[in-house]
């Protein structure tokens, strides 16, 4: 199968193809430009770099949250655009889960914490928890959420386990919690947003049967946008 993934999920925008499991072409950046200047010449030069095209992609996937709001829509409305006209099933993955894929296989020992973060802003984090197996494998432990810090720090310490931070909110979430519980910070080159780690957790969706038309993806939104609970808190206050 060939998959080609987009994440536009933070400030870096990515996109990559595998097939057979294995990533084949690859390529972000990271610029002063939005995501809807950049995705898509990206796409054509690496499709063109690695003598694809869109016919010979078989399922497309985009990490669909959480993650910044206009960066969600733009990645799930450039894969819708892409995919409708060829009816190109899609698969929507948890930025989160992708985010993880980075650390699946390396060395980080058996039955540690795999925690991706990312800044939430509001004093919180999105995150989640994985476990890691013998073989370098991955179990989802939590469902995605926005924690607090604290909240967060009470769940890790309850797991009493070696904790691997990876994520844009990784470093922040090491500063406040070393010196409270054992935890690492995944390197640079492995801590961010990767649409490589969408396409390796796309292959587990689409053998779960876990895809869907164009037409039904969507963004998965943790939280209410901030002008929409700005707006619900002016009516609550005139309310009361």
């Amino acid at each position: 199968m060939t998959i080609l993934a987009l994440d536009t999920s933070a400030g870096p925008a990515s996109c990559a193809v595998s097939e057979e499991g294995q990533i084949v072409a690859s390529a972000a950046v990271n610029v002063r430009l939005t995501h809807s200047q950049t995705l898509m010449p990206m796409v054509e030069g690496m499709l063109k770099n690695a003598g694809l095209t869109l016919e010979d992609i078989d399922l497309m996937a985009v990490s669909v949250g959480p993650g910044s709001f206009t960066g969600i829509r733009i990645g799930v409305s450039a894969l819708k655009g892409l995919a409708f006209p060829r009816t190109t099933p899609c698969a929507g993955v948890s930025t989160l889960a992708a985010i993880a894929r980075n650390l699946e296989g390396t060395a980080i020992g058996e039955e540690s914490i795999v925690c991706p973060v990312m800044d939430a802003r509001c004093c919180q984090v999105y995150t989640a928890l994985f476990a890691t197996n013998c073989e370098g494998g991955l179990t989802r432990l939590t469902a995605d959420g926005a924690l607090t810090l604290e909240e967060l720090e009470a769940r890790l310490t309850s797991l009493k386990k070696n904790v691997f931070l990876v994520g844009d909110g990784a470093e922040l979430c090491y500063n406040t919690l070393k010196d409270k519980l054992p935890c690492r910070l995944a390197p640079p080159h492995l801590r961010y947003q990767q649409a490589a780690g969408v396409a390796m957790e796309a292959v587990g969706l689409a053998a779960a049967g876990q895809t869907v038309p164009a037409e039904e993806l969507m963004p998965v939104y943790l939280r209410l946008p901030q002008a929409e609970r700005e707006r619900l808190a002016a009516v609550q206050a005139q309310g009361s």
